[in-house]
């Protein structure tokens, strides 16, 4: 098949994969409760802080939080399409039975929420409104700001070439 731009597909023809984001150890709450531990200050002289040293203590319970993140049955993955935003399978990619799968023309807005202990791993919620209706939530997203610019990109060119189409 002929394309205008290589790779590029329109979304009549094929869904295709725009970005995939994994979510950080603070998807689960023993996750952000150690990013709150992580993050105390607490005495503050020169590079000595309790929280440093709970990060030291507690790194067999990180690095199990961490690799459970991709394993088949527990882990899970964001994936942006040119049609929708869906969750999926850790290593798999299937798509999660029950999960949330929220498409491009459903919402108008994307908040970032972060909760005590998502700043320490540099993530949030991104929650997708249509109004005042909250339609879906993506909770313990690695780097939000950069998943919500690029969800509210392919939003605006999808709903452009929806209204242009009709």
């Amino acid at each position: 098949m002929k394309q205008a731009i290589a790779g590029v597909a329109p979304p009549e023809q094929k869904e295709t994969t725009i970005m995939v984001v994994w979510p950080s150890v603070a998807f689960r709450g023993i996750g952000r409760l150690l990013g709150q531990l992580y993050s105390i200050r607490f005495p503050d002289i020169y590079i000595f802080r309790l929280g440093h040293l709970f990060a030291l203590l507690f790194i067999p319970l990180a690095l199990l939080l961490y690799f459970s993140r991709i394993l088949p049955f527990v882990g899970r993955r964001y994936t942006l399409t040119n049609r929708r935003v869906l969750v999926q399978s850790g290593l798999t990619g299937a798509p999660l039975e029950g999960a949330t799968s929220i498409s491009l023309d459903s919402f108008d807005e994307i908040r970032i929420v972060q909760q005590p202990g998502d700043a320490w791993y540099d993530a949030g919620t991104l929650e997708f409104f249509r109004g005042d209706i909250k339609v879906g939530q993506l909770i313990g997203v690695s780097r939000p700001d950069s998943f919500r610019a690029t969800c509210l990109k392919a939003h605006s060119g999808f709903v452009g070439v929806q209204a242009a189409l009709r």
